[in-house]
C-alpha cells in the first residue's frame, strides 16, 4: 500500500507542528450575480474566493491535517481577502508571497440559459509570477505530500517551469508528489495541454484524473488505458463522476469503489474535495477501499453544498461509513441526508 513518506524531523518554528501537505497554485476572487441573472444586467454581485489547490488544503485542514497553501497574491484588497479566506479554513498561509507590482487574479461567473460561463482576468496576475523559488521556503521542509495541479503550468512559462522543477528535481525531499490533472480548456486547448499534462503526470507519485478529461486529452477509454498511458506513478486514481473511482497501483489489481448517490446542488469543487479525502486517507494509512470511500464522502459534501468550500462533518460520521460492509456501501444514498452535524 502506498503511503505518504515521513521524512526526518523537519525544521519548523518552535511550538508549531510540521506541515503535512503543501498545496501550490493560484486562488482568485470570484464575482457572481444572482442565480439566473446575466452578468451584463447585474447590479450586484456576490464576492467569494476559489482555487483548486487551496480548496484541497482547506478540506484537509478541516479534516484535522496540517496543510499549507503556497502561492502569490497582489498587494490589494482582493489579495488580502483571498489570504483571509484561506486562513479561515485553518490553512497555513506563511508561504504566501504578497507581490506589490502585480494584481490578484479574478474571475466572473455569468449565468445563462445554456449554463454558466466563466470570464477570467488572471493574465499577469501575482500568482502567474510563481517560479522555481516558490518551494524554497524552509517552512515546507518535511512536508509529507506536495500537491500540484495541471492548472498551474497553464498560467505562465515560469509557473510551468515551477511544476516541472517540482516533479523532476523534487525540491521537497522525501515528499510524495500528488498531481491532479485538472485540465482547464479555457486556459489551454486539449491539443496543447495533452502532451504537457501527460509528461508532468507521469513524473509524479500519485495522479488524480477524471475519466472524461483523460478521454478528451488522451483518448483513453477506461481506467486501465489511463494506467498504461501513465506507467511511472506508484498510484493513479481515475474518477468517473457518479459511477465511482478506481485506484490503480503498479503490480496490484485495480480497486473500484462506487460513488454514493447524492442530489447535486453545485458540482464545482467536488474533484478537489475527493482529492483531499483520498489524501487524508493516505496520511491516516487507510487501506485502498477506505481512502477511495473517504474521497467519495468528501466529494458528496461538495456536491450537496453551494460554493467551493463545503462544511466537513465530524470524523465519527466518516468512520461509520468507512467501516461499513460492502453490501451496505454499494446502495448508499446520501440524498437528503444531513452529514453536517
Amino acid at each position: 500500500m502506498p503511503t505518504a513518506p515521513r521524512p526526518d524531523q523537519p525544521s519548523v518554528p518552535a511550538g508549531r507542528p510540521p506541515v503535512e501537505v503543501a498545496a501550490v497554485g493560484e486562488t482568485m476572487v470570484v464575482l457572481c450575480p444572482a442565480p439566473g441573472e446575466p452578468l451584463e444586467r447585474a447590479e450586484r454581485v456576490a464576492v467569494s474566493v476559489g482555487g483548486a489547490e487551496s480548496n484541497v488544503a482547506g478540506y484537509l485542514a478541516r479534516l484535522g491535517h496540517q496543510a499549507a497553501w503556497v502561492s502569490r497574491v497582489g498587494d490589494d484588497p482582493f489579495g488580502r481577502a483571498v489570504v483571509r479566506h484561506v486562513a479561515a479554513a485553518g490553512v497555513r498561509v506563511d508561504q504566501v508571497v504578497v507581490d506589490p507590482t502585480a494584481p490578484t487574479g479574478l474571475y466572473l461567473k455569468d449565468p445563462g440559459p445554456e449554463g454558466t460561463a466563466v470570464h477570467y482576468y488572471r493574465a499577469g496576475s501575482a500568482a502567474s509570477r510563481m517560479d522555481l523559488g516558490t518551494l524554497a521556503d524552509p517552512g515546507l521542509t518535511g512536508a509529507r505530500v506536495l500537491h500540484l495541479s495541471g492548472i498551474t503550468p497553464a498560467l505562465s512559462a515560469s509557473c510551468r517551469a515551477l511544476v516541472e522543477h517540482a516533479v523532476t528535481a523534487r525540491p521537497l525531499a522525501g515528499s510524495l508528489v500528488s498531481f491532479d490533472v485538472n485540465h482547464r480548456a479555457r486556459l489551454w486547448p486539449a491539443e496543447q495541454a495533452a502532451p504537457v499534462l501527460r509528461d508532468l503526470a507521469d513524473r509524479c507519485d500519485l495522479v488524480f484524473v477524471g475519466q472524461d478529461e483523460a478521454e478528451t486529452l488522451w483518448g483513453t477509454a477506461d481506467p486501465t488505458a489511463v494506467r498504461r498511458l501513465l506507467p511511472t506513478p506508484a498510484t493513479v486514481v481515475v474518477k468517473d463522476g457518479a459511477v465511482g473511482a478506481t485506484e490503480l497501483r503498479r503490480d496490484v489489481e485495480p480497486v473500484f469503489v462506487p460513488a454514493p448517490r447524492v442530489t447535486v446542488v453545485e458540482p464545482v469543487g467536488a474533484g478537489d474535495a475527493f482529492a483531499a479525502g483520498y489524501l487524508a486517507g493516505l496520511l491516516r494509512d487507510l487501506d485502498p477501499v477506505r481512502r477511495l470511500r473517504l474521497g467519495h464522502l468528501m466529494a458528496a459534501q461538495a456536491l450537496t453544498s453551494s460554493g467551493d468550500n463545503a462544511p466537513v462533518p465530524p470524523w465519527a460520521w466518516f468512520e461509520d461509513l468507512l467501516d461499513a460492509p460492502a453490501e451496505a456501501w454499494s446502495p448508499l444514498d446520501l440524498t437528503g441526508a444531513s452529514a453536517r452535524v
